[in-house]
């Protein structure tokens, strides 16, 4: 079984590059192999073979189980409120 998850990135005032990660996408896994990787542009997605465009959304959107953020020089696991509009972000290490 996987755990599915997403990178969002901001790339525009409300533009949001999102990539699908398909395999070990909890938290435990996701934040050490992102700590490594620093985002500069949304060209810096491209991941796939053969290259695709990232999908882009007007908001962080999480579709599978963790959703992952770069937010003040930091990956975030964003968690999200089921009671807001907004996520409420937690920092996990």
């Amino acid at each position: 079984m996987s755990t599915r998850a997403q990178i969002a990135i901001q790339i525009g005032t409300e533009e949001w590059a999102h990539v699908y990660v398909h395999f070990d996408g909890y938290p435990a896994h996701m934040l050490p192999a992102l700590a490594r990787w620093k985002p500069v542009t949304a060209e810096a997605l491209d991941c796939f073979s053969p290259p695709r465009d990232p999908r882009i959304l007007s908001r962080p959107t999480r579709e599978s189980a963790h959703l992952y953020m770069w937010i003040g020089c930091q990956w975030v696991h964003v968690v999200p409120r089921t009671d807001a509009d907004r996520p409420t972000l937690r920092v996990e290490s």
